[in-house]
């Protein structure tokens, strides 16, 4: 696996794949700049060995079409203060002009390109656009997870231009480390904890992942199609009734694998969905109709603590109750502790997916386990066990 540190990039220019699709404010500030910090390692890598950085990324989804409220320029000023070096801007990704600015580009200047995806053949992989693309560098650097599941042009064509001269940025390498770490190399006890609403989303995962963990906690919503299955009384919890057999049959097959499955055995239930309803402790079998599991009982907290406690590898994957919603965080708070706790005893945990990194940012956990994936749906197809193509064609 070839990264930065296998190039010397002295007086090289590196086309890198950043990905700087960040939240803005109606003023066009960036409100969460962790995506651009995430890429600052390698691009001062370039800068101190003598080089110089163009970097490309994508922002929202203007559809192939100009739209001046997703321009880069927005983060420009950003990106020069993270990265402590004047980043100039130029206002288009290919053609003469961008080429132009290229080449008169200095050692240890960084230029950023205008959004890639205001032309439609970013995202259809044309190839005639991913050469043009390619004329903006010596080596190409992909090193943005998040879109490394599209075979888009920036993030995999572009890389048929750079035999022997492509490679991992530090965050790609990182992220493909960290999931290798869970996925083949972990020390055991390895725990998986999966939340969010459905199984139905997290099928694939559970599938791939069973061969490999010794520890399933099973939480959120999907807790309660499990619980139905196995004949409980949910009320109105979210549940979905055509995946009743499949929860049967993951469990089944958990038990073939000799993976101990750990499903909450009480939970907070309230007579709505809402933050100011009217709760109580139920068993997670025997909610009564008119109430909804929203959050994770004290008694499962309990459970899941000792096993969480007890590893010595952890993937996290979605949160285990409403956290949106004060009244029905404390459950995901409770886990993030626990993990925190198991990282500082040792374990390596890897946490991964929307709803959960929103969760330990919300919550301040990033910095409290040992690595936080930058790429929500790129995660979730590593975990799935696909090759991600971005990832595929530096490999190639």
């Amino acid at each position: 696996m070839k990264t930065v540190d296998d190039f010397n990039f002295e007086g090289k220019k590196a086309l890198i794949r950043v990905d700087f699709n960040v939240p803005l404010d109606a003023e066009f500030n960036v409100t969460d700049s962790s995506r651009i910090e995430a890429a600052k390692p390698t691009i001062l890598k370039v800068l101190e060995d003598g080089g110089s950085a163009i970097l490309m990324s994508h922002l929202g989804r203007p559809k192939g079409k100009v739209n001046p409220d997703m321009s880069l320029q927005h983060i420009c000023q950003k990106v020069s203060e993270i990265i402590g070096v004047e980043v100039k801007f130029i206002s288009d990704c290919v053609g003469e002009s961008v080429e132009t600015m290229v080449e008169q580009l200095e050692d240890g200047e960084v230029l950023l390109l205008e959004n890639l995806r205001f032309y439609a053949e970013e995202e259809s992989g044309d190839k005639a656009f991913a050469e043009k693309l390619s004329k903006n560098g010596d080596i190409y650097v992909n090193d943005a997870f998040g879109t490394a599941h599209r075979a888009h042009a920036s993030t995999t064509i572009v890389a048929d231009f750079f035999e022997g001269n492509k490679c991992f940025g530090y965050l790609l390498a990182n992220e493909i480390k960290a999931i290798e770490k869970v996925m083949q190399t972990g020390e055991k006890p390895v725990t998986a904890i999966l939340g969010g609403a459905k199984v139905s989303s997290k099928i694939t995962i559970i599938e791939n992942i069973l061969d490999k963990i010794d520890n399933l906690i099973i939480g959120g919503g999907m807790t309660y199609t499990f619980v139905k299955a196995k004949g409980g009384q949910v009320g109105d919890s979210i549940c979905e009734d055509d995946k009743l057999d499949l929860a049967i049959n993951i469990l089944k097959e958990a038990e073939a694998k000799g993976v101990s499955v750990h499903l909450p055995v009480d939970v907070i239930a309230a007579n709505a969905f809402d933050n100011n309803a009217e709760t109580k402790i139920s068993a997670v079998d025997a909610i009564e109709e008119g109430w909804q599991g929203l959050d994770a009982g004290p008694a499962s907290l309990e459970n899941f603590k000792a096993v969480i406690l007890n590893s010595k590898t952890i993937l996290w994957n979605g949160p285990v109750g409403v956290f949106e919603m004060e009244n029905f965080s404390k459950g995901t708070i409770a886990i993030g502790n626990f993990v925190d706790t198991a990282t500082e005893n040792g374990a390596f945990s890897l946490v991964g997916g929307g709803d959960s990194v929103a969760a330990v940012k919300q919550f301040g956990f990033q910095d409290k386990v040992s690595y936080v994936s930058t790429g929500g749906g790129a995660m979730l197809e590593s975990l799935e066990g696909r090759t991600l193509p971005g990832i595929a064609a530096i490999l190639d």
